[in-house]
């Protein structure tokens, strides 16, 4: 019997969600066994010209992880939703941006001058930047156009299921490769190996409502581990945060970070985590309520770190577009 096909592509993204999909570590096995591996650059040497020639839908499976960047992540995306009958958007970046689409706070020219200008380290007089062709004798070389906007998956083709997790974890990728070795999916849209719960329901530390008077760094106190994180000070996300990973990082002392995306019903991840975190202030003073915010170093960082593709804010107004915007409304 013939095998069906699974493709595995890296966008933008830290690599972590493959090194996630070998940590099945014996199980991977089943993968070889169940499917006929078309496409998974990080393991074996694939080519783009083998994937075009497939039949359209002749790929049962794709886990596509990593944001759009670049014009040829973009070009993947779009190529295996031509050949693939089950699109999974693979872990936080390729659902919700990820890490990379805190890029969206600047664009291009920005993130350029920075990298090949602006560094302390760079010795670049010349002003030279990397181009999308150049000509050598050999002929001419190319890379793909950088976006001005990171994008989730979902942003630029259709995608039935959606993993969350940076990375997903083990039991999450063996529950996932089980439900399609059996043929028991969900309805197209669900996200799969998470639940309907957020992070705070599943955390077992103590909740007393307390008000705060600081938020903290990880670094600078040593939490107690039976109470609420934020009610120590210490900006944890799962009140926010999509539950399914039994509070795997609070578990341990650390905060939640948000990687398993918005909880249902939640329209932006960032404004739900804000919303709390008023909350708890203890003041009603306005001076000491700005200095206890003032210790948060990075207000946006932190309550959008996975997910500012896909929040309500998408991306930052740059004031050139804001400039062509208000030239364009006066002249008409």
């Amino acid at each position: 019997m013939t095998k069906p096909k699974i493709a595995l592509y890296w966008a933008a993204s830290c690599g972590g969600c493959e090194i996630a999909v070998v940590r099945i570590y014996e199980k991977i096995l089943d993968v070889a066994n169940a499917f006929d591996v078309v496409l998974w650059p990080c393991i074996m040497d694939f080519k783009y010209k083998d994937v075009e020639a497939l039949p359209d839908k002749s790929i049962f499976l794709t886990l596509f992880n990593g944001a759009i960047r670049t014009a040829e992540q973009e070009h993947l995306a779009r190529l295996l939703r031509d050949k693939t009958q089950v699109m999974v958007a693979f872990g936080a970046c390729s659902a919700f941006g990820g890490i990379p689409g805190l890029a969206n706070v600047s664009d291009r020219q920005g993130i350029f001058d920075v990298s090949y200008r602006d560094t302390p380290s760079t010795d670049n007089p010349e002003g030279i930047r990397p181009q999308t062709s150049y000509q050598v004798p050999e002929g001419e070389l190319t890379l793909p156009v950088f976006y001005d906007t990171v994008r989730a998956l979902h942003q630029v083709v259709p995608v039935e299921y959606f993993i969350p997790g940076c990375p997903p974890n083990k039991e999450q990728i063996e529950k996932v490769i089980q439900a399609v070795v059996e043929g028991n999916l969900p309805p197209p849209g669900s996200v799969i190996g998470a639940n309907e719960k957020t992070v705070c329901d599943e955390c077992p530390r103590t909740k007393e409502e307390k008000k705060v008077k600081a938020f903290y760094r990880t670094y600078e106190i040593i939490p107690d581990p039976e109470r609420c994180l934020m009610e120590q000070g210490i900006l944890c996300m799962g009140m926010a945060t999509r539950g399914g990973c039994d509070a795997a990082c609070v578990q341990v002392n650390m905060p939640c970070r948000g990687c398993y995306g918005p909880p249902p019903g939640s329209t932006d991840q960032g404004t739900k985590f804000l919303s709390a975190v008023a909350s708890v202030i203890d003041s009603q003073d306005p001076e000491e309520i700005e200095r206890i915010l003032d210790g948060i170093p990075d207000p946006l960082g932190i309550a959008y770190m996975f997910g500012l593709p896909t929040s309500l804010m998408r991306r930052r107004r740059m004031p050139e577009a804001v400039a062509a915007e208000a030239a364009a409304a006066q002249s008409s």
